[in-house]
């Protein structure tokens, strides 16, 4: 019966240090710098570039990116979409889901395959 009692308080004195870590660490607002909201939209929008954008802007975004206009313009262009010269259109990704912090994630990633 000893042993049993020893064996609770153990796994108490293991599991209630690593229990108070973990609320404080929620509860504090921290996450690991892997999970930073920069970090995941880096990673949402390469994604998302690969998975909508490739096939029309090219694989470095060379085609059909001016990144000399304003960033509110091009975040306007991902959010609502535009009309093209010729087919095809910019579809319009706010209705897909996507935010203005994604566009504007989605933006310098593509800004970044240009250099």
């Amino acid at each position: 019966m000893k042993v049993m009692t020893l064996k609770k308080l153990a796994i108490a004195l293991f599991a209630l240090p690593l229990l108070a870590v973990l609320l404080l660490n929620s509860v504090s607002g921290q996450t690991p710098a892997s999970q930073t909201p920069a970090a995941s939209n880096d990673m949402d929008a390469a994604a998302l570039f690969t998975a909508k954008c490739k096939m029309c802007h090219g694989a470095k975004a060379e085609k059909l990116f001016d990144v000399s206009k304003p960033e509110d313009e091009m975040v306007e262009a991902i959010l609502k979409g535009k009309k093209a010269e010729k087919p095809p259109n910019m579809p319009a990704y706010a209705e897909k889901g996507v935010d203005a912090v994604m566009a504007k994630a989605l933006i310098a990633h593509m800004k970044s395959l240009k250099q």
